[in-house]
């Protein structure tokens, strides 16, 4: 039995600000997890792709606000800077 992916723990080390942002990045986190995992069978970060981030970006919230794609777009590169990666999204 696996236990499941806890975002939390993966994004302790890069969260920073008050409690209510750091709440945002992880709730926010842990949809994007789950609609990557729908999508692409992709049970965690270390598995994502930087197509995965931009299909959800541009995809997924293409009729959210934009001040909403923001938002996210900020907590992708959250989980990029905990990758160690420097993927452009744009």
């Amino acid at each position: 039995m696996t236990k499941p992916f806890d975002m939390a723990l993966f994004l302790s080390g890069v969260l920073s600000g008050s409690k209510v942002t750091q709440q945002r990045h992880l709730r926010q986190a842990q949809i994007m997890q789950t609609a990557i995992q729908q999508r692409w069978q992709c049970k965690n970060p270390w598995a994502w792709q930087r197509k995965h981030l931009r299909w959800f970006l541009a995809h997924h919230l293409q009729e959210r606000s934009g001040a909403t794609r923001y938002y996210y777009h900020l907590t992708a590169l959250l989980i990029m800077k905990r990758l160690g990666n420097n993927w452009l999204l744009h």
